[in-house]
Parts: structure tokens; sequence; C-alpha cells
């Protein structure tokens, strides 16, 4: 059985087709500059190279017939004909609190999908094209629906619970939901392994370092508390995005210098956290090395970044009462290794503490506690589309 899994972005359209017998890619790549002019699609198949093919895409339908049509190609191609993808895969960020779990896609799911565009205008509109692109063009193909969300419906009313009047709750459904669900799920289930223990008895705080990051307690395999809130702008400071800031510093900066709405949402989404403090960039691998070269923004930018994942790492400890290990995962949190350091250095007092040695690694699954360490300090590469794969599989089998 073969899964094709599709995360659509206002002007890409990312895919992999999985062959499920073995968990492998087939072939993989994503679709840039979608509606806009020299888009383009960046293939690979299976473990060969990748080729860059020019092509015009209008919309996300005309890149996914791009899509298929590589696919089915004599020579970038994987599969003979459209019906040996069994399933389509979509991430979806936001489920709102209509979905705890994935779902098959029918009018239904589809409806309510859209009814949270209103709290994730950014993110569920170019899911909705995906899934209705592959509606018309695969009719006959089921479509599943994973959610970034449905991880985290499992955190008490005392954790999503926004301190405002209640009302904005029962009404209007104001709370914290979280993001990056799957690839929490994904890693804590790997640490499980990793340690030869069952995920039910582990406390975990899972870090999702990339240019988006969040931060997870899971607690028995269940996600008990996050650092994203109602959107993905909450919680750590990330590449372009401020993250929790006083809400009164916006209201200022309204009044004062006369920024509208739109204008505000740019600045904490597109100009602010690491890119706003350093001036350099928001790709760690520029940062640490204008750090290296002496530059006290960049060093400033690494140091508050690291602060915040420390903190939160000491906030989850205490709200589950203990803690068996740390997961670093994503592009950050498996790559840079500076940053595992200044994120560990100091939590020795909570059993914390890495091999140096070990830590001189990028991208591989390790556990890289010292010897002696209470509790252990591991390295897990994500795979949120694998993920999304076998959920979709589960579901259409």
């Amino acid at each position: 059985m073969h899964i094709l899994v599709i995360n659509c972005g206002s002007s890409s359209l990312k895919y992999q087709l999985i062959k499920m017998s073995t968990e492998q890619a087939l072939a993989k790549g994503v679709c840039e500059r979608i509606a806009m002019e020299n888009s383009v699609i960046n293939h690979t198949k299976g473990e060969g190279g990748s080729t860059s093919i020019e092509r015009d895409l209008p919309d996300h339908a005309a890149a996914l017939r791009a899509v298929i049509d590589l696919l089915l190609d004599a020579e970038h191609g994987v599969i003979s004909a459209v019906s040996e993808i069994s399933a389509v895969g979509h991430r979806v960020v936001h489920g709102g609190e209509k979905f705890s779990a994935s779902s098959v896609i029918d009018d239904e799911v589809l409806s309510a999908i859209k009814d949270c565009v209103v709290i994730a205008p950014l993110h569920n509109p170019p899911n909705i094209t995906g899934i209705e692109a592959c509606m018309e063009l695969m009719p006959d193909t089921p479509n599943v629906a994973v959610f970034d969300t449905a991880f985290h419906q499992t955190m008490p009313p005392h954790a999503f619970v926004l301190p405002l009047p209640y009302e904005f709750y029962d009404k209007h459904r104001i709370r914290k939901y979280g993001f990056h669900g799957t690839s929490h799920s994904y890693v804590a289930t790997h640490a499980a392994a990793l340690l030869g223990r069952p995920v039910e008895e582990l406390k975990l705080v899972t870090c999702h370092l990339g240019n988006g990051s969040s931060i997870c307690a899971v607690d028995g395999g269940k996600s008990v508390e996050t650092s994203m809130g109602y959107t993905p702008l909450d919680g750590l400071m990330m590449g372009t995005r401020s993250g929790s800031v006083d809400p009164a510093v916006v209201l200022y900066i309204m009044d004062t210098l006369g920024m509208g709405t739109a204008c505000v949402s740019d600045l904490l989404n597109k100009q602010s956290g690491m890119l706003g403090i350093t001036g350099v960039s928001s790709d760690f691998r520029d940062i640490t090395a204008a750090a290296d070269a002496g530059d006290k923004r960049a060093q400033l930018g690494l140091d508050m970044f690291t602060y915040q994942v420390r903190k939160f790492i000491g906030q989850y400890a205490a709200a589950m009462g203990g803690i068996d290990a740390v997961v670093f995962t994503a592009g950050i949190g498996e790559n840079v290794s500076v940053v595992r350091k200044m994120v560990t250095d100091g939590l020795g007092f909570m059993g914390i503490a890495i091999d140096d040695e070990k830590n001189k690694l990028r991208g591989e699954e390790r556990d890289i506690s010292a010897d002696g360490a209470a509790v252990r300090t591991l390295v897990i590469p994500t795979n949120e589309e694998l993920a999304i794969a076998r959920d979709t599989l589960a579901l259409v089998k």
C-alpha cells in the first residue's frame, strides 16, 4: 500500500509517497512559488539525486497535477498508475476542539476544518486547498486529516483555559490549542523505545526546535502542557516569530506608532524572534557563525533562545511532578549541538547532564546523556510525514 502525504503552505506543497510495507519514501519533494513567477518543483526519487523542474503552477490543484505527473513519469516516477496511491494523508494545522485524533475526510469533517479558518487564517486555508484538489483529481481515493492540534487535546482545563472572562472560552473557544502535535507524539513514542520502557511510565519534555519551535510536557504518553497557544505565535521566540510578549506592548505599538492589526501581525510573525534580535538571519547556521565571529547581537539571540527553552524544561518538570528524559528534535534540535549544550548547561540540579563527545552529532538518533545522569537527554529526528502516513494507513485499512 502506498500513502501520499501532502503538506500545503500558502505558496508551497510538500509531498512524500511512502511504501507502507517498508515505510520507505519512494519519492518526495516540494512545489515552491505556487501562484507566483518562477515556480519550481524540487523532486527526489528514492535514494537518488534531486532534480529541479521549472513549471507554471498557477494554483495548488495545478501543483498537485504536476506532482502526480512526476510520480507517473518514466524517468522520475515510481508508480505506473494513480490507482497505486491507496490514500492521501494531509497535514492540517488546526482542528480546534472537534478533533482529538486523525479523521477520514468527508463533507462534515471538511466543514469542521473550514470552521477553524477563523482561528488559523494563515494555515488552514492552504490545507483545505490541498484537500479539495486531491478530492477533485483523485475522487475515488480516501483522504485523511492529521491535525497538529489533536495530540494536545488531552491537556487538562487548568492548562488550556486562558485567564480571560470565561465567556471567551465558552462562546468563542478562545483557549490554548498547541501545535506540532504530530512531531511531539512521534518522538515521545521513539523515546520510550530508545529507553526500553513503556511510554505510559514516562515523564518526557519534548523540544521541537526549528524555525517554528514548541515544547511539550508528555506524561504517560499524553500531552499535558505545551508552549504554543491559541496560535503558533505563542511560547518560545522562534526564527521570525516573537513568541510570548506582554500584551500591553502590542497595544502600545498600535496606539503610539499607529500600526494596524495587519502590520502588527507581520511584525510579530515575520520580523521578530531571532531575526529581529540578531539582525543577521532566522537561520541558526548564520546566527551561530556570527556569534562565533564575535557578533554580540547574534550571541544575545542564542542566549535568549536557549534560556527560554531551559525555563520551559524546568516548568514542565514541575507541572508533571518529575522528569525522565528531555528530547531534542526538528531542524535545530537535531542539528545544532551548541544549542543542546547551552540549553542543558545549568540543569545539573535536575539530574540533566550531557556528554560533550556524544553531543557531536547531526540528525542522528542518540542518547547523549553523561554517564550517571539521572535524567536522560535524547536526540531523535522527527518524521512527521511517516507519522501522518501511519495514521492514514490505520484509518483506511
